[in-house]
């Protein structure tokens, strides 16, 4: 291919490139971005040695002290907003509900068409956030927690599979894909260590394991 043509091809792309990108930051965030990529496994080992060990203690909890699905942007609230980042071809009304798209559950692999078969599942748990700390937190913070898009702490997955979780830590249930654990429990523990956290001794025990492996 002549140079002039090879530079005007290259030209043209980069001028593809850039119209797409724009677009992209004007419908929102990206139908691929998904979970927010988690720290390495090196730094997760590190996070995870430095956070404290102590017995859980669920007392006073409630999940009604951490106010969920706040808005995020215009009329989306938390929910919406991660149904548009984790799904394909997200289709919105005016409230900001998906009415199609299509979402793969990275838990289980399975992929799903309706909105409704999806839960947002807080990756560590709203208990388990009480447990280990956040019951000291005001609500505020509590509230924070609950509606973190900055950290890997929610993700669309399926429902039933987030429901059969319910409030465990890595050391009665991490994903049943295995190729997904090691995301999930180097976002396990840059949650844990962002918000310090403590881990109880057989959840630390898991973590290490799985870790090893990464």
């Amino acid at each position: 291919m002549p140079k002039f043509y090879a530079r005007r091809r290259l030209s043209i792309l980069a001028a593809l490139t850039g119209l797409i990108a724009s677009v992209g930051l004007l419908n929102g965030p990206s139908a691929s971005a998904a979970l927010p990529t988690p720290v390495s496994a090196a730094t997760a080992r590190t996070y995870l040695a430095s956070l404290t060990v102590a017995t859980e203690n669920r007392t006073g909890y409630s999940r009604d002290l951490f106010p969920t699905w706040i808005t995020i942007s215009g009329t989306c609230n938390t929910r919406e907003y991660i149904l548009k980042r984790d799904g394909t071809n997200v289709v919105t009304d005016s409230a900001c509900a998906a009415t199609s798209g299509s979402w793969y559950s990275p838990y289980d692999g399975a992929t799903w068409t309706a909105a409704s078969d999806l839960d947002i599942d807080h990756l560590v748990p709203l208990a388990e956030a009480w447990d280990s700390g956040a019951s000291k937190w005001t609500t505020a913070q509590r509230q924070s927690f609950a509606n973190d898009i900055t950290r890997p702490q929610l993700l669309a997955v399926t429902d039933n599979v987030n429901q059969s979780k319910g409030d465990q830590d890595p050391s009665t249930w991490v994903p049943s894909r295995s190729a997904y654990v090691c995301t999930y429990v180097r976002a396990w523990v840059q949650v844990k260590y962002y918000y310090n956290l403590s881990v109880d001794s057989a959840e630390k025990s898991a973590l290490t394991s799985y870790l090893s492996g990464c």
